[in-house]
């Protein structure tokens, strides 16, 4: 799935975050963090139902370019002043942009891999080039470029993050 409510695992436990000042560069990091690659969305107000169990993180405030929420600002662990209802969502889903929903038919052939599996870049020079790569059934497989565009390019580059 591309989208839920947010836990964390710590000190042996699972809890989750409350959503003072969450906002898409929190959802941003933790996209990137679960390897997912799709237009970043914060959700408040248990917008994906309350959790339970503790609330282990409040104030986090990512820049949106950490790896993970380990390296963001936020409040010390299990110091918190919220309830359940405040608990933080995010969606990563590749089809919640409006640029990519208004191609998705022009478009289908690019994303679909990408819906059933993951992508990346395998071969370039740094990493931020290179042949295009999808994993399906446990393999990594090329993408055929007839009727590739520079339009088919500008998605791959936003499923994985780069502007």
């Amino acid at each position: 799935s591309f989208e839920g409510r947010v836990e964390v695992y710590h000190d042996g436990k699972w809890g989750t975050i409350c959503d003072d000042q969450w906002d898409d560069r929190d959802a941003e990091v933790v996209c990137r963090q679960l390897g997912l690659s799709g237009n970043p969305k914060a959700l408040s107000w248990a917008h994906y139902g309350q959790g339970s169990g503790p609330i282990l993180l409040d104030e986090v405030e990512c820049s949106g370019n950490e790896l993970s929420l380990d390296q963001c600002k936020k409040s010390d662990w299990g110091q918190q002043n919220c309830d359940h209802i405040e608990d933080a969502g995010v969606s990563c889903d590749p089809f919640t942009g409006t640029d990519i929903q208004l191609y998705a038919s022009q478009m289908w052939p690019v994303l679909l891999p990408y819906y059933i599996g993951t992508i990346r870049l395998a071969g370039g020079r740094s990493p931020r080039e290179g042949r295009v790569e999808v994993y399906y059934n446990g393999d990594w497989g090329t993408v055929c470029d007839d009727g590739w565009t520079d339009l088919g390019a500008q998605v791959v580059c936003r499923q994985l993050g780069f502007r």
